[in-house]
């Protein structure tokens, strides 16, 4: 199918990559269909939404950087999602790159758990106080490379 997207204007993907957030995503509710690809520049991607072309979001897989990152899936979820083995759960962290070109930040305290079979997802809060909204992702790709 053919998508307009924020980022790449119009691109041809998969129907099957279609992923539904049920509840949509903190702060945009109301948006449920989204597309990931790839963008320009990796490791990123694009969680493109279908309900609005103007909503994308630049994701990051979060284990890139942080080895030591635990994200605890509540059996709830885990069920919603249709889980039935870790290597089914894909994980994103929400990536913010402010237009004055301050800081580049990563929420590693709302990732995004994908479930890669039924491409159904959700968005969670980790109440574990290690994990920020707001990461300054080149410090964490430095820690990274020492």
């Amino acid at each position: 199918m053919k998508i307009k997207t924020k980022a790449s204007g119009i691109i041809e993907v998969d129907e099957e990559k279609k992923i539904t957030f049920r509840e949509g995503l903190l702060g945009f509710e109301s948006f449920k269909t989204f597309v990931l690809f790839n963008a320009d520049e990796p490791p990123f991607y694009w969680l493109q939404s279908l309900d609005d072309a103007q909503i994308a979001f630049i994701v990051i897989n979060p284990f890139l950087f942080r080895s030591d990152y635990e994200v605890c899936i509540e059996d709830e979820v885990v069920s919603d999602l249709g889980i039935s083995s870790p290597d089914q759960a894909l994980i994103f962290a929400i990536v913010t790159v402010p237009k004055d070109g301050k800081t580049i930040t990563v929420n590693l305290q709302g990732p995004l758990i994908i479930n890669s079979i039924t491409q159904l997802g959700k968005q969670v809060v980790l109440m574990d106080p290690q994990w920020k909204t707001k990461h300054d992702i080149m410090i964490e790709l430095a820690a990274k490379l020492c």
